[in-house]
Parts: C-alpha cells; structure tokens; sequence
C-alpha cells in the first residue's frame, strides 16, 4: 500500500488520511499514464527530431513569444522548471544554433533567450509528428466530453499547485 494522502496529510489527531481504494486506483492510473506519455513524447521526439521533449517545449514557447525573445525567469515559469535546468537546457539548444542568449535592454542582469531561424526551421519539422504523437496517444483516445473533463481538472490542479504569493516554493524561483 502506498502512504500516499490527500489534503494537509493528517486527519484528526495526526492520523493520516489514507487514500481510499478509488483514490489509490485514480493516484496510480495518474502516476502510470503520465509517466508513460512523458517516456513516448520523449522517445518520439528523440527518435523524429534528436531533441527531448522539454527542448521542443522551450521552442515552443520562445516561437510563441514576440519577436520570438523571452526573458529567461519568464521562461522558466512558463516551463514549470527550474532556472538550473532552463540555463543547461538553453545552453544546449545554443551548441544546436537553435536559441540564442541576448542582454535584456530593459534590465542590464537580466537575459533573453532568441529561437533562431534554425531553431524555427527545426521546431516547424518537428511538429507534425510531436503533434501526431499527442493526438494518438490523448485526444484520440477520449470523446470530446473527457477532453473538456481533463482540461477542466488539469486546470484546477495547475491552479492549486501554484499558490499566490513570493514565498511559495516554485521551481523557477529555485
């Protein structure tokens, strides 16, 4: 049985509040599906692009961006990573020629990452086959319904898991 709980962790008393049957049934559903389409939109990215999927999301948000520039702190939060592994990832895309890094005018200690053409070249080849990868193994598996259900709840978890305020532990303030 996994010690896994809800809530703040203890019930009445100290007592932890142990996840029901349905509960650990849904916690290792979530656990195993997550960790599964983590591996093959890695593996597929791997195999069709040579990048890991969190590269091909940095591409993604720096294609998304204006002028194709983001402040590096903004990055990290958009990621959901930490400043360490946005500068590793970052530093790797530049050995690629697909992002560069450029001082922030507004800010002389801050730097922006730059999705060079060469990066957009590569970001647009990959898509097809990233975005036929996510379509096979979420959206064409569930009706339109359980799509609204799942982005309904992956909201309300998103929103609970990052609190208000500058003391929360977040990982692109670490």
């Amino acid at each position: 049985m996994t010690m896994a709980s809800t809530g703040s962790g203890a019930g009445t008393g100290g007592e932890p509040r142990w996840l029901s049957d349905e509960e650990q049934r849904v916690w290792q559903a979530y656990l195993q599906a997550t960790t599964l389409l983590e591996d093959h939109l890695d593996r597929q990215l791997q195999r069709d692009s040579g990048m890991p999927h969190i590269y091909y999301a940095l591409l993604v948000h720096l294609a998304r961006a204006p002028r194709r520039r983001m402040r590096m702190t903004q990055l990290a939060k958009d990621a959901k990573i930490t400043r360490s592994r946005l500068s590793h990832a970052i530093a790797r895309l530049e050995q690629h020629g697909w992002v560069r890094r450029e001082d922030c005018p507004s800010d002389k200690r801050g730097q922006n990452a730059f999705l060079t053409d060469q990066g957009n070249d590569v970001l647009e080849k990959s898509a097809p086959g990233h975005v036929a990868a996510v379509r096979q193994a979420i959206f064409d598996r569930l009706s339109p319904e359980q799509v609204g259900q799942l982005g309904e709840i992956m909201r309300v978890m998103a929103e609970g898991l990052q609190p208000e305020g500058t003391g929360a532990d977040l990982p692109w303030r670490r």
